[in-house]
């Protein structure tokens, strides 16, 4: 009986690691959720998957801009950083 609830009690952290880092929200997704948060139409959007924190958690980190008169400037900048798993806005800058 120990051995069957410590394989049971293993599979279900292993189950809720899984779940944690998977990837539900696609690139598409994320880049829509950005947009809706900005008071402006991007003209460049650039977009990663990263992976941070000791758990390896995922997220899409979305910039969004409008470039300036001088080149290498930007008029409006938008960056945010969107959880791949459940698709909560972490931080925008």
């Amino acid at each position: 009986m120990a051995v069957i609830g410590a394989v049971l009690v293993v599979a279900f952290v292993a189950a809720q690691t899984c779940q944690k880092s998977s990837i539900r929200l696609d690139k598409g997704q994320a880049i829509a959720k950005a947009e809706a948060q900005v008071g402006f139409t991007p003209k460049r959007t650039q977009i990663r998957l990263l992976r941070q924190g000791i758990t390896s958690k995922p997220y899409w980190m979305v910039s969004l801009s409008r470039p300036g008169e001088r080149p290498g400037t930007f008029s409006k900048l938008a960056v945010f950083r969107i959880n791949a798993n459940t698709g909560k806005l972490q931080r925008v800058r």
